[in-house]
């Protein structure tokens, strides 16, 4: 460009010429739009899939909560914690024909154990029968204590719970008429915190002594403590009668 050549300046929609003052840029703001940069909306779609996402990450927490939970219950041992108890409630399992099954027997061994150290003045045991057994589970648990040492006399069979909860219930209501109401629950590991948790529902002070020698292992015990973790979490919410 030669240097006389003259520079046309930007005009106003009158015509006259916008003169830049000195040092300034020469472009003529005030003419110049801004420019709008759009927000985009989030559709409700997406709404929807990150509420879900949402709600699952809260479950699963409580659910891995609920777990470890479990785990770690069923490594503790209550028994000195809790002193001396009312009674020791030994939850049923299966037996064959007044033949303790081997998870019920580890639960009985257990009770074994502890009677020596005068934990409790009696022992309750659980569990009622299925049709065309001719033993209750209390009465093959009362049997097999009484072979290993624990007084007849100081043992209370109590056959009429069909479940977990229904056993813990009739105890709640055997100790309810002798006007105490301290327990050590002895079962499985797994079964520990929902035992307890049980237990203090139907107005016992619980404490749990798992059994050490459990038959439960490897990866049937992992599948027990995955369902007792949901079977506690839901329990809580619900209440574990309507289990």
């Amino acid at each position: 460009m030669d240097d006389d050549a003259t520079v046309a300046l930007p005009r106003t929609s009158a015509g006259h010429a916008l003169r830049p003052a000195s040092g300034d840029d020469a472009t003529p703001v005030g003419l110049v739009r801004p420019v709008r940069v759009s927000r985009r909306r989030r559709s409700p779609l997406r709404r929807v899939v990150l509420s879900i996402s949402l709600a699952m990450v809260v479950v699963l927490g409580y659910f891995l909560v609920s777990l470890y939970q479990v785990w770690s219950t069923g490594r503790g041992d209550q028994s000195a914690q809790a002193g001396s108890v009312d009674a020791i409630v030994v939850l049923g399992a299966a037996q064959y024909d007044g033949t303790p099954s081997p998870q019920l027997a580890a639960r009985l061994d257990h009770v074994v154990e502890l009677w020596p150290q005068g934990v409790a003045p009696i022992v309750i045991t659980t569990g009622g029968s299925r049709p065309g057994d001719r033993f209750s589970e209390a009465e093959a648990s009362a049997a097999y204590l009484v072979e290993r040492g624990v007084p007849a006399d100081a043992i209370i069979q109590d056959p009429t719970g069909s479940n977990t909860f229904e056993s813990l219930e009739a105890v709640a209501v055997e100790l309810g008429e002798r006007g105490v109401d301290r327990v050590l629950i002895v079962t499985d590991p797994y079964h520990a915190l929902r035992s307890r948790l049980i237990a203090q529902d139907v107005g016992l002070t619980a404490y749990v002594s798992p059994t050490t020698t459990s038959v439960v292992r490897g990866g049937k015990s992992l599948e027990r403590h995955l369902t007792e973790a949901g079977g506690v979490a839901l329990g809580r919410i619900v209440g574990f009668d309507r289990l």
